[in-house]
């Protein structure tokens, strides 16, 4: 089990309110005690942090403000020791426009080497003051800014499918991918695990840009005939990566995969491409026994044909919390707790954000004067963005910062409500969120019920699904609104209590 670690909403270790490397080593004792088999980091390399580290200026590099190169290699041999792997973020679809490659662009001709490593266009119309095409950014507004040349004049346009700071680069120049290889072998052999691949649906551009034909925009609204992502060139870039990767035996990639077609989507994963990339269908349904059991289905027969495993996950730090998004309140919790009970029945990986082992919600009143999110300022304060699902965890004690800080203050404010939340409160309850995380994931973990790389779909209520492992567990959840007689076998766990081997509305049971 992979668990996600938000580094700037994790722990911090020096004071100033902002979560670092330091803070991830110091809580990896908790790690260890919940479970975990590998980390994934946010991005920590040297960034401007226009778009909380996605904009990177230096990808060989620990930014100062997560503890710097050493921080890192502490981090990792610390979570050696317990026999936990570390895997990075790395942002191979763009750089931040403080990197020296994109400096040295800006002050180079049109059509110049410099340039080449980026997709600097002509703009249209009079004196080219129309941009290059009609493509919309993820975050709002145009997907192209136009440069003023060395001269003084306006010049040209460069792509940007993220934030102004987030220039795309041009995977058609050999010079690209050598210098992401040598990024790979740089992490790969200080002793890191593997990677997320940030965006692993992009790199590759359509020839001759052209226009869309649906030019709104949004974030995690996606399609598959959106012509800015999922390109055919797009593969040959992974395999490449791969061919980087199998010099390391021990290393796994990870992609960012937004696509829905069942075959395009397990291109992705084909035995020379990524070893796993993220299937987000389940972090999209909604809270209904058939939503659910055609997200599983979905998911599984995606990988099917080409052999890779499924990865499952119900948030991360760009998706609304899953306690909020199944309604919030008591009867999100209970929800929330069910779904994972659900998820860490199937087969394959599942990758656990953190803090919803803590049944975190958003925090969807966060001060306008404290949003961080691109989206809040591209959107002409309209959208709040994400930072709503990135406020740091709470670790101790009865008042904010709750032991995230020895500062005054964390970057984002923590609810005063979330009291009752801290890891020092929930470890000292048997029946906490936490406490259910914890069981689960040993049980998982041990259980020989748990083996099997398929399921099979089990009899089940109106409003319930039920499925079996091929090592004996069985699976229930009850989406139904009034609780419902279990089939036959032993309660090994449940999210809610069970009385006369009735399951409560908006739970979940494992049966062995």
């Amino acid at each position: 089990m992979f668990y996600q670690v938000y580094p700037r909403s994790f722990a911090d270790s020096d004071g100033d309110g902002i979560g670092d490397l330091g803070g991830v080593r110091e809580k990896m004792g908790y790690l260890e005690l919940l479970g975990v088999d590998a980390l994934w980091i946010c991005p920590v390399m040297r960034s401007p942090q226009a778009d909380g580290g996605y904009d990177v200026s230096d990808p060989r590099d620990i930014d100062p403000l997560f503890g710097g190169l050493a921080a890192l290699d502490e981090l990792i041999a610390e979570a050696h020791d317990r026999e936990i792997k570390v895997t990075m973020d790395l942002v191979p679809n763009h750089t931040s426009v403080e990197h020296p490659w994109f400096t040295a662009a800006l002050e180079a001709a049109p059509g110049s080497p410099e340039r080449q490593r980026y997709i600097f266009r002509d703009g249209k119309g009079a004196d080219g003051a129309e941009p290059p095409n009609n493509w919309p950014s993820i975050f709002g507004g145009p997907a192209w800014t136009r440069v003023t040349e060395p001269d003084g004049e306006p010049g040209q346009w460069y792509l940007h499918i993220f934030a102004p700071e987030q220039p795309d680069l041009n995977w058609d120049n050999p010079e690209v991918a050598a210098d992401f290889e040598k990024t790979l072998r740089f992490w790969l052999d200080r002793g890191v695990d593997g990677f997320r691949i940030d965006v692993a649906h992009g790199m590759a551009k359509p020839e001759g840009l052209p226009d869309m034909a649906k030019v709104e925009t949004k974030m995690l609204v996606h399609d598959d005939d959106d012509p800015r992502f999922n390109n055919p060139g797009v593969h040959a870039i992974h395999r490449r990566i791969r061919t980087v990767l199998d010099d390391y035996p021990h290393a796994v990639s990870i992609g960012e995969v937004w696509v829905d077609d069942n075959v395009r989507f397990g291109e992705y994963v084909r035995p020379d491409e990524l070893h796993l990339a993220f299937n987000f269908r389940l972090a999209e349904t909604p809270f209904t026994a058939d939503g659910v059991r055609a997200a599983i289905t979905h998911s599984l027969e995606a990988v099917s044909g080409v052999g890779a495993p499924p990865t499952w996950t119900l948030s991360n730090h760009d998706i609304e919390r899953e306690v909020t998004r199944y309604g919030g309140g008591r009867t999100g919790m209970e929800r929330a707790r069910a779904m994972m009970m659900v998820e860490l029945a199937l087969p394959g990986a599942v990758f656990l954000y953190n803090g919803a082992e803590l049944g975190l919600p958003n925090v969807d009143d966060l001060p306008e004067d404290a949003l961080r999110d691109p989206v809040w300022e591209r959107s002409g304060h309209t959208e709040r963005g994400r930072d709503g699902c990135r406020v740091p965890l709470p670790w101790e004690g009865t008042q904010a910062p709750f032991g995230f800080t020895d500062g005054a203050s964390s970057w984002l404010p923590i609810p005063a409500e979330w009291a009752d939340r801290t890891v020092e409160a929930q470890l000292e309850t048997l029946h906490s969120t936490l406490s259910l995380y914890r069981l689960a994931i040993d049980l998982r973990g041990t259980r020989p019920e748990f083996a099997g790389a398929r399921i099979e779909w089990y009899g089940s209520p109106d409003g319930c699904l039920a499925f079996r492992r091929p090592g004996g567990l069985v699976c229930v959840l009850n989406a139904s609104d009034g609780p419902i007689q279990l089939p036959p076998g032993e309660v090994l766990l449940a999210s809610a209590p069970v009385s006369d081997d009735r399951l409560p509305a908006n739970a979940a049971a494992w049966l062995v």
